[in-house]
């Protein structure tokens, strides 16, 4: 997967308002992680930048690293944040579960966890701050 782009998983009840993030077996939610020293940047501070890869193409990356069905993650469209890491800024996107069960087994099998938001507390302030602003993307904040 390239580093200049990065996807958080999800998992968002279409009957309940039950809004789950796939948590890695070190604690990162972006695949891949991001870097120590990163930063969220702000939305009247984001920088035009090319598009390195789309969110699809990353979709398609991370179903080969976790060994997943290819029509299991579908690309939040309108969901993108910018970062800022030691090696200049990327790129956040997002991937929800076209599942009607949150995939809790599945994902146990791969050496992640599905969470929800309070259950990933004390994570880097920066990977706090993207799942806030995904957690409000679902909600229509």
């Amino acid at each position: 997967m390239e580093n200049n782009s990065h996807l958080i998983i999800s998992y968002k009840g279409d009957i309940s308002a039950l809004v789950l993030f796939c948590q890695q077996q070190e604690g990162d939610i972006c695949f891949p992680p991001l870097p120590k020293l990163s930063s969220i940047v702000e939305e009247q501070d984001r920088v035009m930048q090319s598009i390195d890869l789309y969110p699809t193409q990353l979709i398609k990356k991370l179903n080969v690293q976790l060994d997943l069905d290819d029509d299991l993650l579908v690309a939040e469209p309108g969901f993108y944040e910018q970062v800022e890491t030691p090696k200049g800024i990327v790129t956040v996107y997002m991937a929800r579960f076209k599942l009607l069960d949150p995939p809790h087994e599945l994902m146990l099998q791969r050496h992640c966890k599905m969470q929800n938001l309070t259950a990933l507390r004390g994570g880097s302030p920066t990977e706090m701050a993207l799942l806030r602003k995904a957690y409000s993307y679902f909600m229509g904040d």
